[in-house]
């Protein structure tokens, strides 16, 4: 399928522009480029019940988080969110628009994760995070409105990987009880040599050579890169594992891997559904005022996190 018209024009536009890509600069400022970029491409935020900051006790000291509750009486689901970024880039704005949109539309609390960012802070500290803040939701539900039993986790491309990382860790722990994991675009292996990064590495934005700094940043030693909490598609087995959706798009280098993975959660007995949207590319999800497609495919994620949080999820071809 031919890539969107859309996508067209904004990758022709990001080229006039001529920014240095994020692996070309330091991190502070790749990541003010990323808060640029974003406020670009995303439409304003819809505006929910309330929002909150909250600080919470994490594994690396105080982690941020932020609360975004719907209209209406609780006890609400949740989905604890984590932004993309590489681990390198993104903060709490990362993806608000899109926490917005889910709050309202599933309508569920979206708990959204600042966790510690790469290099400072090196594998696992940002998947600690993670699961630091599951928990915390999960301990916490009743203070903030939400239904301990029908508790999410998902992000978009690094987040997803988080995400994916955090079900390993709930599973490996004993807790705590995951209803869902939405994974957008995941980056869930070290692997460079799939067809999409061949097909994809260059001209699409997110290019392969964004992808090995990342990893690099990430990573303190290239023998973390087999560590299942880093690399999801990596563990032994994906049994037990809750119920996923997997977003993936044609033109992405991290496709194959996201697909790979729906493959292996189905292998194990875990209901699963993937999508692959065949005219876009990777950061579709932040895309709502560039890419016509984008909220539609919001809409179709609530619609999934509905069934999810009502326990209707069932495995799709």
């Amino acid at each position: 399928m031919p890539l969107d018209p859309k996508a067209r024009e904004l990758i022709a536009r990001s080229a006039a522009e001529n920014l240095p890509a994020t692996h070309q600069v330091p991190p502070e400022e790749a990541r003010w480029l990323s808060r640029l970029r974003r406020a670009r491409m995303d439409n304003p935020p819809e505006a929910v019940a309330h929002i909150e900051d909250r600080r919470i006790p994490g594994p690396g000291g105080e982690l941020a988080i932020r609360i975004y509750t719907p209209h209406g009486m609780g006890a609400f689901p949740a989905l604890v969110y984590f932004h993309g970024g590489g681990w390198v880039v993104g903060d709490l704005d990362n993806q608000q628009s899109s926490c917005c949109a889910l709050a309202n539309s599933t309508p569920c609390v979206v708990v959204s994760v600042d966790y510690r960012l790469a290099p400072e802070n090196k594998f696992p500290a940002a998947a600690e995070d993670c699961y630091a803040a599951a928990l915390w939701v999960a301990e916490n539900a009743r203070s903030i409105q939400v239904d301990p039993e029908r508790i999410a986790v998902g992000g978009d491309s690094a987040g997803g990987n988080l995400a994916a990382a955090v079900c390993l860790m709930a599973r490996d722990r004993g807790g705590p009880a995951l209803v869902f994991q939405l994974l957008i675009y995941p980056v869930l292996d070290l692997n460079f040599d799939t067809p999409s990064y061949e097909e994809n590495g260059t001209g699409y934005l997110l290019t392969k050579e964004m992808c090995v700094y990342f990893w690099e940043q990430y990573l303190a030693s290239g023998s973390d890169g087999g560590h299942p909490y880093a690399a999801p598609i990596r563990a032994k087995s994906l049994a037990g594992l809750p119920p996923a959706l997997v977003l993936t798009a044609l033109y992405d280098p991290l496709r194959d891997e996201g697909q790979a993975y729906a493959r292996r959660l189905k292998e194990a007995g875990v209901p699963v559904m993937a999508r692959n949207y065949e005219g876009l590319i990777h950061g579709f999800w932040g895309m709502g005022a560039v890419l016509d497609q984008t909220q539609r495919i919001r809409q179709e994620v609530s619609e999934v996190l509905r069934s999810a949080f009502s326990g209707r999820v069932a495995a799709a071809p």
